[in-house]
């Protein structure tokens, strides 16, 4: 049985963490639970099929992880796990350009040949559109697509957690660092213990560099910060509400409970700052507000922030540290995390137990990015 351990458990921890357990693997799984995680913060939107990226690899990863989601829920919810967080409601994408409507719903039926999930993809006039999404603004129509999905990325990762528990696996909340015998990773050592282990996986997001630090190497990182605002309107039924994309770089969708989330911010900091900013809440409202201005009246719940790592050419990387053939290493998942973080869990899985991977794993490699210090 390998032993296995687990840095960082936001959504691509917990289900690398998932799958390994099912498949026997001895799992434990540790994370410090930093204010700021992605994870924590995120709210995502499964629907990557009518995004105008044209990197090829990054659509591969995006389109294999909505593919790879009704699975695992189906799965996690067999185990008991109820509370996925993960809801299929279609999405709309807004706009009163009809020129722009048709090739967003040109674009997105030729991939749907390689992807049938995305379901209908059909142009909803205004009044159509409204009645899907009652906040929105006059004079749009929009696209409807109806495979696409709404996850809350911390009830998932819980739930992840909680499967991958049921098959035997430790969650440890606490700090650790990399544990060294003759220069070679051998397992982790904690305030209290050290744990021995046979791979090494480090999903520690914007934290994972100071985990490198005694192999004296470090992967080029940049990251973002993500300010997100939860509402809810007086007596309104929204659990069943389409996600809403508009033709900028936020969005709105709902969740369990008539929450309604609207963001997210992309702040490029030189140092995470983990405030709430009047200028990020400013611009969160003023871009929710003028496609969905049925919103003014909500109440404010809450604010949240996260941090996404990115890599300089916004791909994942993950693979073995050089020199370390039982430390794997992966990250820079940035805004798609919940679309790709489960699958990428899978294939690192697979990857930690010497499998066949379904995806090139040279494409995501990260020998460019590593630099000693």
């Amino acid at each position: 049985m390998k032993k296995t351990v687990i840095i960082g458990a936001g959504i691509l921890g917990a289900s690398v963490g998932y799958e390994l357990a099912k498949q026997g693997a001895q799992v434990t799984i540790v994370d410090r639970e930093d204010s700021g995680q992605a994870t924590k913060a995120a709210a995502g939107i499964i629907c990557p099929w009518i995004s105008q990226r044209r990197n090829k690899r990054w659509y591969r990863l995006a389109m294999e992880g909505a593919r790879y989601y009704p699975a695992l829920v189906e799965e996690l919810q067999a185990s008991g796990e109820c509370n996925t967080g993960y809801k299929k409601v279609g999405a709309i994408s807004p706009h009163n350009n009809i020129d722009k409507l048709e090739a967003m719903v040109k674009r997105t039926l030729k991939r749907k040949e390689d992807a049938p999930e995305i379901g209908d993809v059909t142009i909803l006039s205004e009044q159509e559109s409204k009645r899907l999404f009652p906040p929105l603004a006059d004079g749009y129509q929009s696209v409807y697509v109806s495979g696409a999905a709404r996850v809350d990325g911390w009830a998932l990762r819980n739930s992840l957690l909680s499967a991958a528990q049921k098959l035997d696996a430790i969650f440890l909340q606490t700090d650790c660092s990399l544990l060294m015998e003759n220069g070679t990773v051998i397992g982790i050592k904690t305030a209290h213990e050290t744990i021995l282990a046979d791979e090494v996986i480090i999903t520690a997001g914007v934290w994972a560099n100071e985990l490198l630090q005694p192999l004296k190497l470090a992967i080029d990182l940049s990251f973002q910060k993500g300010q997100i605002i939860h509402l809810q309107m007086p007596e309104v039924n929204s659990d069943d509400w389409p996600v809403v994309m508009p033709p900028h770089d936020q969005y709105i969708l709902s969740l369990n409970g008539n929450r309604i989330v609207i963001g997210a911010t992309h702040e490029n900091d030189e140092a995470l700052d983990y405030r709430l900013t009047m200028g990020g809440m400013k611009e969160i409202m003023e871009k929710a507000l003028l496609f969905a201005p049925g919103l003014l009246n909500s109440t404010f719940l809450e604010a949240k922030v996260g941090f996404r790592p990115f890599t300089a050419d916004f791909l994942p990387i993950f693979g073995r540290i050089p020199g370390q053939d039982s430390v794997i290493f992966a990250n820079g998942l940035g805004a798609s995390g919940l679309t790709m973080g489960p699958y990428l869990g899978q294939q690192l899985a697979k990857l930690a137990l010497d499998k066949e991977l379904d995806i090139p794993a040279a494409d995501y490699a990260l020998d460019e990015f590593i630099s000693e210090k």
